[in-house]
């Protein structure tokens, strides 16, 4: 067993302003990119949350590009793209502007992006051609003869380990809540047990739910640290499940005057 660090493998990201950006584009138009200075990484994982166009998805992305990953995800070993260049121009201006502070390199990594894990699965199942070995770290078999749910744990369980870097950018898109249950029973044992730190986008009050983790709102102009029950996410789900009836005569009371 390695020897634990004081502290995550990536200390912090420091985002430095420049001439060079423009404030009328795509993510520098955002309060929250212009006002960030600076992102402290205190505990194994971090959240970053918000609502959909917060910028919690291009911060990752930008963290994950400056790392070295893949703009569409993967490893370090794993770089493509599928769509056009103009798609990951302001992720990587804004990767750019960013400097990032290791206490250690990791040894090991992986930026997981559940919006492009299918095309993923097709450049692995390409290599795989040539060397089927290439599926070990997955499993044993192609992610696309398994359900997208399973595909999803089978990466989790097998890809990620010790001293890793890992990037996770929704990662509840394919999960049930129980599926849900055994990624956060992942994290907490190579996080408790190695170097391995993890850096979240998510909507998921389940993932949320993980002690001594970081959480990062990015709904205000400004990255703001909040604690677990004041984030919308948990809130939300609490008060419908605490009486849905309730919130669904209102929802469509106002549906049904528009």
């Amino acid at each position: 067993m390695s020897t634990l660090l004081d502290g995550p493998l990536l200390d912090k990201a420091i985002f430095l302003s420049s001439n060079n950006m423009n404030s009328k584009n795509y993510p520098f138009s955002l309060p929250l990119i212009q006002n960030l200075r600076e992102i402290r990484f205190s505990s194994q994982v971090t959240f970053f949350v918000g609502e959909n166009g917060s910028g919690k998805s291009t911060l990752l992305e930008a963290i994950a590009y400056k790392a070295g990953y893949g703009a569409e995800g993967g490893s370090k070993n794993i770089n493509f793209k599928t769509s056009e260049e103009n798609a990951y121009r302001g992720t990587e201006a804004l990767a750019e502007q960013l400097t990032l502070s290791w206490r250690r390199k990791p040894k090991d990594g992986y930026f997981f992006r559940a919006e492009s894990f299918y095309n993923v699965a097709n450049y692995i199942d390409y290599l795989a051609k040539e060397c089927s070995g290439n599926y070990q770290a997955y499993g044993g078999v192609s992610l696309h003869h398994q359900s997208h749910g399973e595909s999803f744990l089978s990466f989790f369980a097998n890809r990620m380990g010790r001293d890793g870097f890992f990037i996770l950018d929704e990662p509840e898109a394919a999960l049930s809540p129980q599926r849900q249950l055994s990624l956060l029973l992942i994290i907490e044992e190579l996080s408790r047990y190695s170097n391995a730190q993890f850096i979240i986008a998510t909507h998921s009050p389940i993932l949320l739910a993980y002690p001594h983790a970081t959480i990062y709102s990015c709904d205000s102009q400004e990255l703001r640290k909040i604690d677990y029950k004041e984030t919308d996410h948990y809130q939300i789900t609490k008060r419908f499940l605490d009486d849905p009836d309730y919130y669904l005569r209102i929802l469509f009371s106002t549906s049904e005057r528009e």
